[in-house]
């Protein structure tokens, strides 16, 4: 396995320029969209908080990526037989992966641990596409794990592999207000739409919209609410910091922390949790 995802990198290695002007070119777009229009979708502290939080992250992927690929190799030598590597296993992979990711990104909001992991992403005020880039350098610890069922019913890890990271990649995409509602597609795929209620705070908006790449699976478990007003990004608590080191700590610091302790940001009363999804 380690050589196939070996080769895979060898092949994606000289069109990471290329990726990453496309997604500059992306971002610069937006920034003007926002300023013509006055939508202050940019700050300039926090675009910088951003872009720092996904160095560290960028930095956590080679550090972790050897106990990543040692794990996932572990449990497909216990799975009593294997897939062959062709385009329908792909599909079902890349399938099953986002069901993982749909309930992986569901316990993460309502389990305090994992919480912990994934409150920098919700801590941005804006939706821009920056803030996708709000992930926790230490996710790679725990994310994997989830995978394990698919390895063990014999599906190629470096088709797993590839799947979440393409799942990732489409949700990059969803993190702006400048694409409106899509029509018929917001019944099947994730969309800017749908991922924008996913971030907001409002009560109406809590727990809702997991999906990574379809939607059908918050429309199947109930889980589902389309954008009907104004949503109000940010935790529930309110701004949290511009320090990437705080933003990519506080919820480790918050879940040891005493409850009688715990203080919220905007000086309000305390919760009984600090996640704005409970």
């Amino acid at each position: 396995m380690q050589i196939r995802i070996h080769e895979m990198k060898n092949h994606i290695g000289p069109y990471r320029i290329y990726i990453l002007l496309f997604v500059a070119g992306l971002v610069s777009t937006e920034i003007i969209w926002s300023w013509k229009n006055g939508k202050h979708a940019y700050h300039v502290k926090e675009t910088f908080s951003n872009l720092a939080v996904f160095a560290g992250f960028q930095f956590s992927k080679y550090l972790f990526a050897g106990y990543q690929l040692g794990l996932l190799g572990f449990f497909t030598g216990l799975s009593p037989f294997r897939l062959p590597q062709n385009g329908w296993v792909f599909l079902l992979t890349f399938l099953t992966a986002d069901f993982i990711y749909y309930w992986f990104h569901r316990i993460s909001h309502l389990w305090k641990p994992l919480w912990a992991f994934h409150m920098v992403h919700h801590s941005a005020m804006r939706m821009n596409l920056t803030a996708a880039y709000r992930l926790n350098w230490f996710s790679a610890l725990v994310s994997p794990l989830f995978f394990i069922p698919a390895t063990l019913l014999g599906m190629p890890p470096d088709f797993i592999v590839l799947s979440y990271a393409l799942n990732l990649a489409y949700q990059f995409l969803l993190h702006t207000e400048a694409v409106g509602k899509l029509g018929p597609v917001e019944k099947v795929m994730d969309t800017p739409s749908s991922h924008r209620v996913h971030h907001g705070s409002n009560p109406i908006y809590i727990d809702k919209n997991f999906g990574g790449v379809f939607i059908i699976w918050d429309r199947l478990f109930g889980t589902y609410q389309p954008e009907t007003e104004k949503v109000v990004y940010g935790l529930k608590t309110g701004f949290l910091s511009h320090n990437p080191f705080r933003l990519v700590l506080q919820g480790f610091i918050d879940l040891f922390r005493p409850a009688s302790r715990a203080k919220p940001q905007d000086g309000s009363t305390p919760d009984s949790d600090d996640s704005p999804e409970k």
